[in-house]
C-alpha cells in the first residue's frame, strides 16, 4: 500500500487525517466527526466502509458521494501505477488510493478516515493522522486480529503515530492499558475527560448533555437512535476539538449533530408495521440494538427479526444478544455476499432457542414474510450483516419500479414503504 500510494505521490499527505478504528461505532462516529468539521466551514472528505448500496457511498466530500466519473478517474490513474507495484493490490487497497487522491485532487482541508479492519496493518494506515479515535474493542474478526482483546487492542493502536492526540473511547481493561501504551502526545479518555452528563431518549433521537476538558456542550439533539450514541457524539465533540486545540461553539455543535445522518444505523425506514434496519454484525453491535429497543420501542409486542449473518459469527450469539425475550420471531436468509452463512443455520439458531421461525430464499422474500407476520401495529428489524441491510434498503426506500408487495391487505407496510 505504501508503495502504491508513493506512486500516486502520497495524496494522503496533502491534507490532515483525523482516523477511526474500534470494533463498533466507527461509521456514526466518522458522519459526527465530519459534520462538526463541515459545520465550521471546512472542506471534508470522509472515506468509510463497507457500502450499502452504491460504492461512490464510501468517498464523500462533505456529505455528497464521489460522483461516478470522478471515481472512475481516480480508479483509473492507480490502474494506471499498478503494474509498478511488487505486489498486486486488493480491492480495499485499490479504493483506498483512489480515495485518498481524490481528496488531494478537490483539495479536502481534512479527511476523516475509517479503518476496514484493525489497524496497524489496514490499508488506511498509511495516513499520518493527527487525531487518532479508538470507539471501542469488542471480539470481532478474531481470525484476523488475533484471539483476545488485547491483540485485537494493540492492532488497533497501530493508528496512533508519535505525536497524534488519541481519542479514546474504550474504557474497560485489559484493552484501555494496552491503548494507552501508544506514542500518542496526549490522551483524551471517555468517562475521565469526556464525560457524558445527560443522555435520554428524545423524539427523533438523544438529548445529550456532553463535557470536555475544555467546554460543556448541553441540551445537544443527536438525530439517532440508542444510548450508545450519546458517547459517540461525545468522541465526535473531542476529536474535533483535538484537531482545532480549541473549545467549539456550541450553537454550531447543536446544528452540525442535527445534520447527521447515517443510513443503516437504527434507521427507520417503513411504519405500519415499524421498519428498522441496523446493520450491527457482531455481538457487541447486537447487544446495543437490543438495549434500543428495550429502552426506545418497548410498545412495540409483536417484534419479527430478519437476521443474515457472514461466516465468522455465529447466529445464535447473535439473537443471545439481542435478546430473544424481546422477539416474536424470526426470519432467515442468507445476506447477498459469498461469505453468508446458509439460511439453514440461521433458523436452527433460531429453534435452539425456542424461536418461531420460517426461511426466506432471498431478502425481498424475507422482507414481505416479516411485514405480514408482524402487522400493522409490530415491528420488523433488519440486521446481522451490512450487505443484508443494503439489500433491504434498496428495496424499501428505494425500490424499483416493478417491486413486489406482500399479499395481505390488513394495512401492513409494503415494500415500497417511506
Amino acid at each position: 500500500m505504501a508503495e502504491l500510494v508513493r506512486m500516486l505521490g502520497d495524496p494522503q499527505k496533502c491534507f490532515p487525517v483525523i482516523h477511526i478504528t474500534g470494533t463498533n461505532g466507527k461509521g456514526s462516529t466518522a458522519a459526527m466527526i465530519s459534520a462538526l468539521l463541515a459545520q465550521r466551514g471546512l472542506a471534508v472528505g470522509t472515506y468509510t466502509s463497507p457500502d450499502l448500496e452504491n460504492i461512490c457511498e464510501r468517498i464523500m466530500r462533505n456529505g455528497e458521494a464521489i460522483p461516478e466519473d470522478d471515481l472512475a478517474a481516480s480508479l483509473e490513474a492507480v490502474a494506471a501505477v499498478e503494474g509498478l507495484v511488487s505486489e498486486r493490490p486488493w480491492r480495499f487497497e485499490i479504493l483506498t488510493a483512489a480515495a485518498y487522491s481524490w481528496f488531494s485532487e478537490v483539495a479536502v482541508d481534512i479527511a476523516v478516515i475509517e479503518v476496514g479492519l484493525g489497524g496497524l496493518y489496514d490499508a488506511t494506515n498509511v495516513a499520518d493522522a493527527s487525531v487518532a479515535v479508538v470507539t471501542n474493542i469488542g471480539l470481532d474478526h478474531i481470525d484476523v486480529l488475533g484471539p483476545s482483546v488485547e491483540s485485537i487492542a494493540k492492532e488497533k493502536s497501530g493508528i496512533v503515530k508519535p505525536g497524534s492526540v488519541l481519542v479514546l473511547g474504550e474504557t474497560e481493561e485489559p484493552a484501555r492499558s494496552v491503548l494507552l501504551r501508544a506514542p500518542a502526545s496526549r490522551v483524551v479518555e471517555l468517562g475521565r475527560d469526556i464525560v457524558i452528563e445527560q443522555s435520554t431518549a428524545a423524539v427523533g433521537g438523544r438529548l445529550v448533555e456532553v463535557r470536555t476538558p475544555l467546554q460543556r456542550y448541553p441540551f445537544v439533539l443527536v438525530p439517532l437512535y440508542g444510548a450508545h450514541q450519546a458517547a459517540n457524539a461525545g468522541i465526535a465533540i473531542a476529536a474535533a476539538e483535538a484537531f482545532f486545540e480549541a473549545p467549539l461553539p456550541i450553537e454550531l455543535v447543536r446544528e452540525a449533530m442535527l445534520s447527521v445522518k447515517v443510513p443503516g444505523r437504527m434507521e427507520i425506514v417503513g411504519r405500519d408495521p415499524l421498519v428498522i434496519l441496523d446493520g450491527a454484525h457482531n455481538p457487541d453491535g447486537a447487544r446495543a440494538v437490543g438495549r434500543t429497543l428495550a429502552e426506545e420501542f418497548s410498545s412495540f409486542a409483536r417484534r419479527v427479526v430478519v437476521l443474515g449473518v457472514l461466516g465468522g459469527h455465529d447466529p445464535g450469539e447473535m439473537l443471545d444478544a439481542l435478546g430473544t425475550f424481546q422477539v416474536a420471531g424470526v426470519v432467515a436468509v442468507e445476506p447477498p455476499s459469498p461469505r453468508a452463512i446458509s439460511a439453514g443455520e440461521v433458523e436452527a439458531a433460531a429453534s435452539e432457542r425456542n424461536l418461531a421461525c420460517r426461511r426466506a430464499s432471498g431478502v425481498q422474500q424475507a422482507l414481505e414474510e416479516a411485514i405480514e407476520w408482524a402487522g400493522a401495529e409490530g415491528m420488523v428489524l433488519v440486521t446481522g450483516s451490512l450487505y443484508l441491510v443494503g439489500a433491504a434498503r434498496s428495496l424499501l426506500v428505494e425500490p424499483p419500479a416493478a417491486a413486489v408487495t406482500p399479499s395481505n391487505t390488513n394495512g401492513t407496510a409494503s415494500l415500497g414503504a417511506e
